[in-house]
């Protein structure tokens, strides 16, 4: 049995990780649809049903080319997400010991010990200068 399963997917896209996603965020909502049965369960369960189909469409498909390229395009975008989720959790942790500020030329993030008063910063990217409180 295993073997005709292996031979039955030979040549197939498979499970990859925007499948996994379309599944999970499947799962949540079919609980959502559950949850809320009469009003926007209406709404989810084809919705639910449409997401469950693409990921089955995806999983058997055999143009690997195009669902590789889908596959990277997801990967590019939750990168970029998680990295900016990433400075953002930095920056919470780091408030207390830094202040940071933009550059005004550059849009650089430029960050600075607290407690020092009015100080002049300079840019490390553009070399401009400017006055901020730490």
């Amino acid at each position: 049995m295993r073997e005709k399963f292996a031979r039955f997917m030979s040549g197939r896209n498979g499970n990859d990780q925007l499948n996994l996603f379309i599944l999970i965020a499947d799962i949540i909502l079919l609980l959502l649809a559950g949850i809320f049965a009469n009003s926007l369960g209406k709404v989810l369960y084809p919705l639910v049903i449409l997401l469950l189909g693409y990921a089955y469409f995806r999983m058997l498909s055999r143009n690997l080319y195009k669902r590789s390229e889908e596959n990277g395009k997801y990967l590019r975008l939750r990168y970029k997400l998680m990295a900016e989720l990433r400075i953002h959790w930095e920056r919470w942790v780091q408030r207390k010991d830094y202040k940071f500020f933009t550059c005004p030329s550059c849009k650089t993030t430029l960050r600075v010990p607290r407690g020092h008063g009015k100080i002049k910063i300079v840019c490390r990217k553009c070399g401009s200068s400017f006055t901020g409180k730490s």
